[in-house]
């Protein structure tokens, strides 16, 4: 199992050196994600500032952009990076691709399948020179001219790593895509019961094993120097599965473990109009519910916790902390994955 890092809003303005800080701390990877800031820009600079570090999205929104655009990007970060860039991909859900996006909906699965047919296409046209002629429901890539197309390089097509937290996506992460990219609202036995039985049965179907595939995993830490600082993390995390719990896409996870009427409990507050329904929810999520989603402890504790608890699950683990934490507070964690 490697160790990666999450490249934070908070480190944006010297990505350069967290990146180098990063390598140096002994971390395989850093991924960067679509949320208030562009996830590839980042990783351009971090790609250039360092020698070892792979560098990701984890998430950039596929269905806000044309496969020929994408293609274009991740084809150009990997030729930047030497090889190591990976495009990790998620669908984003339908208000967010209507309303905030622009763009039109249509049912993810299916059309996530044959956007990463796309990107494959267009890749070939440029690596190996095939002539392209994509056309499905979705997109239609017929036209390529030697002006606009990029000469090849060494490193061949980009890995294409793909979100997922229902069944049908973690299929089709099985069935066509380098990776997946679980999600954090998860718990050990959700991934050992639900998640890689299902990657298997795509995986089975397209006649792929196991270890073609790389399962990442942004886990939920609580730890911290002082007791008050732990106590900090765990009111910040509990916050933070609260508001995921709350969401109907996620209920299948506190449903494995029994927790049935605290999903209704908090759904029924996130769309209450109490003002303090925030700290409410948060209140809901006990010490039980903490404990099985994250691993908690002082921060010499962390790294056999987190290998104990998802070596044989994972291949790659990131900490998911929503709460403020220097790169120090991890050094006994990185120690403990050297």
């Amino acid at each position: 199992m490697l160790l990666d890092a999450a490249l934070l809003s908070t480190g944006i303005d010297d990505v350069p050196g967290t990146a180098r800080d990063l390598e140096a701390r002994g971390y395989a990877g850093v991924w960067a994600s679509e949320a208030d800031h562009d996830p590839f820009l980042p990783l351009l600079t971090a790609g250039l500032a360092t020698d070892r570090l792979q560098v990701g999205t984890a998430i950039a929104v596929a269905f806000a952009r044309s496969p020929m655009t994408l293609a274009m990007t991740a084809h150009d970060l990997l030729r930047y990076t030497r090889g190591r860039f990976v495009l990790g991909l998620g669908s984003q859900v339908k208000p967010h691709i209507e309303r905030r996006f622009s763009m039109p909906w249509s049912p993810p699965v299916e059309r996530m399948r044959e956007y990463i047919a796309a990107l494959r296409a267009i890749w070939a046209a440029w690596q190996d020179g095939t002539r392209l002629r994509f056309q499905g429901e979705h997109y239609r890539h017929t036209l390529m001219t030697p002006m606009f197309s990029p000469p090849p390089h060494e490193w061949g097509a980009p890995p294409v790593h793909l979100a997922a937290v229902g069944p049908g996506m973690t299929r089709l992460a099985g069935e066509v895509a380098d990776g997946l990219l679980a999600h954090g609202f998860t718990t050990a036995r959700y991934l050992r019961e639900r998640t890689l039985p299902v990657l298997a049965e795509g995986l089975e179907a397209a006649g792929r094993s196991r270890g073609e595939v790389t399962v990442s995993l942004p886990g939920f830490v609580v730890t911290g120097w002082t007791e008050a600082e732990r106590a900090e993390a765990a009111a910040a995390v509990k916050a933070t599965i609260a508001f995921y719990g709350s969401t109907p896409a996620y209920r299948p996870v506190l449903e494995l473990h029994g927790w049935d009427s605290l999903a209704d409990e908090l759904h029924a507050l996130s769309v209450s109009r109490r003002e303090d329904k925030w700290s409410a929810m948060r209140d809901l999520v006990d010490d039980q519910v903490l404990g099985t989603f994250a691993v908690v402890g002082e921060p010499g504790d962390v790294g056999p916790a987190v290998r104990a608890r998802f070596d044989g699950l994972v291949d790659r683990f990131s900490v998911y902390a929503s709460y403020p934490a220097p790169l120090d507070l991890w050094d006994p964690l990185t120690e403990a994955f050297r």
